[in-house]
């Protein structure tokens, strides 16, 4: 920990979270196990007899999460370009984080004929948690995706025909400060989804599979029953939105939702 003790002071005068140290920490920790337990040299000796241990910090810097009020939603859609209020509204209404928005990809959506609807299977390798990440579709979600269909080969979002690298972009930051919302990070959109669904007496067990937290019970096989449930779950956020609600407000003057051929 002493030699390591130049990078935690470096990172803290930059101004750095004790979270974001902690993630240099935790890989150097990786790395260093690696090298007693796995690496070994032409010997079949490991380069380390064992690994030193390495301590992190105490996290208590933390900001606290920050959910919308559906006026402010509102008022943080109308401020943002119309490809990232689509997304923060996908976001918002599905609990998928940053880098599964600017992903997602039309590869991975499964239709279910018998629902009449579909849902995207997110492989655990584009997942934080390193497992499979279902995504119900609530109705707002649903039309969104229909809205995009066919606009990318590829990509359910993008921007001037081109995948996002990440929403947290200069059209983010200025978007919000004009709402007036600086604290509003794109992660609160995910905190605003867990938060409705708990108004709303969504069960733990429902709220962590919708939200892709990490359980022994996450699983990509569902019974219809099963997704039935979870597809009316999600609907709950939206039956909470008053007829002037931001959903509503940008998909009003939408066409007729094309039909999904089964």
């Amino acid at each position: 920990m002493g030699a390591l003790q130049p990078y935690i002071d470096h990172g803290k005068a930059l101004g750095w979270k004790k979270r974001t140290i902690n993630y240099g920490l935790q890989v150097l920790r990786h790395m260093l196990r690696l090298a007693a337990d796995e690496w070994m040299d032409e010997h079949g000796l490991t380069w380390l007899v064992r690994a030193p241990k390495i301590k992190l910090l105490k996290e208590d810097d933390k900001r606290e999460p920050y959910p919308l009020s559906w006026e402010e939603q509102r008022n943080l859609l109308d401020h943002l370009p119309p490809y990232l209020a689509k997304m923060s509204l996908f976001k918002v209404n599905t609990g998928c984080r940053d880098q599964e928005v600017c992903n997602l990809l039309w590869d991975w959506e499964h239709e279910i004929p018998e629902l009449g609807t579909s849902v995207f299977i997110i492989p655990a390798n584009k997942v934080k948690n390193r497992m499979n990440r279902l995504v119900v579709l609530n109705r707002v979600a649903k039309a969104l995706v229909e809205e995009m269909r066919g606009v990318h080969p590829t990509h359910v979002f993008s921007c001037n025909g081109k995948p996002l690298q990440r929403m947290n972009n200069r059209a983010w930051r200025e978007g919000r400060k004009r709402a007036g919302l600086p604290q509003v990070r794109v992660h609160d959109l995910k905190h605003t989804f867990g938060r409705r669904l708990r108004s709303a007496g969504v069960s733990f067990e429902d709220r962590q599979d919708l939200l892709g937290h990490k359980s022994s019970r996450i699983t990509t096989h569902y019974s219809q029953a099963e997704l039935v449930n979870l597809i009316t779950a999600a609907n709950r956020v939206c039956d909470q939105e008053s007829r002037k609600s931001p959903a509503l407000v940008i998909l009003k003057n939408k066409p007729r939702l094309a039909v999904v051929n089964n």
